[in-house]
């Protein structure tokens, strides 16, 4: 059996194990949120470069020339030496801003000490001090200075629950990405947008759609917003000024359960789009949040006439649940 080396420590691999699970089972502590390949959280180094470009996927050329990998991805076959990122592959933060939304979403703000570059919705891995890391989307523009997170409270949730009781203004975090493929890309401003998100799915969608409007795009712009009741949809005020601002921006919001007022719509989300947009060949499309309903309206977009090429989809797992998926 192949073993693997870290921090003078040699951990056997088990048939089919990959390297963080094989570091996990050891006892090691290793950065890491969704396991499939997707957030980085689990980036490490390796000793030699040989057999990693199956887990070197969606890695800068830089980072995978200095032998760098995603350890939930290799299944190592021979002896191999492994280490932690350096500090070239991460970036410092301080957070600079915590802000309830609503009862269960913490907007964070944060700044870093030096340039990090990024395109707004794209998602970032939030690393603290002791090593434990989660994946979020960045809702800010990269011109603002500070960036931001939404941050869903999940009960027992060791990143969200430290964000949103004990987290102080101040403390250090690093941040590791950015990654994705999910922002708006200028070129085509009378291309028909369609953004649809649930819950903090809208961090991703705010970033995107402001971005849209500060590059020039003309085109019509239609976002949908749903949640399971009225008080878990939230920066309503913002988006519902921005559509006043902007009258290419149409915004609806959604409840499963106790809609119909407020200017609140009761009922899904894809009978909402339906019945303002039955036909949608032509239109860019970006879907977040539940990944049960982003995996549903995937399918129900593409057979409204959205090409498949233009649905870029981002579903959000809690990190316990052994798989996740980013924009694609």
């Amino acid at each position: 059996m192949p073993s693997i080396t870290f921090d003078g420590r040699d951990c056997e691999v088990l048939p089919g194990e990959t390297v963080l699970d094989c570091l996990l089972r050891s006892g090691i502590a290793v950065p890491h949120s969704c396991k499939a390949g997707a957030c980085q959280s689990c980036l490490m180094k390796a000793g030699s470069a040989a057999g990693l470009a199956d887990a070197q996927a969606g890695l800068k050329d830089t980072l995978r020339a200095q032998g760098y990998f995603l350890a939930c991805s290799l299944r190592p076959l021979e002896d191999l030496a492994v280490a932690l990122p350096g500090g070239e592959v991460r970036t410092a933060a301080r957070i600079t801003g915590l802000e309830a939304l609503n009862e269960t979403v913490l907007r964070v703000r944060l700044r870093t000490e030096e340039p990090f570059a990024y395109f707004a919705g794209q998602y970032l891995s939030l690393v603290r001090e002791d090593g434990l890391a989660r994946s979020y989307s960045l809702a800010s523009l990269p011109n603002e200075g500070d960036l931001e997170l939404h941050v869903r409270r999940i009960p027992g949730g060791a990143m969200s629950e430290w964000l949103h009781r004990e987290a102080p203004e101040g403390n250090t975090v690093w941040l590791q990405g950015p990654a994705g493929n999910c922002f708006y890309v200028p070129g085509k401003p009378e291309e028909p947008l369609l953004l649809v998100g649930t819950g903090t799915g809208l961090a991703p969608l705010y970033g995107i759609v402001r971005d849209a409007l500060a590059q020039g795009h003309t085109g019509p712009i239609w976002l949908f917003h749903g949640a399971l009741t009225p008080s878990g949809l939230y920066l309503t005020q913002e988006l519902q000024q921005l559509a006043e601002r902007y009258p290419n921006l149409r915004y609806v919001r959604a409840a499963l359960r106790d809609g119909g007022a407020d200017g609140v719509e009761n009922g899904e989300l894809d009978a909402c789009i339906r019945a303002r947009l039955p036909k949608l060949a032509g239109f860019k499309a970006y879907v977040c949040g539940d990944p049960a309903l982003v995996n549903s309206l995937r399918k129900k977009l593409f057979l409204a006439g959205v090409a498949s090429k233009a649905i870029y989809a981002d579903a959000f797992l809690p990190s316990a649940l052994p798989v996740a998926s980013a924009c694609t």
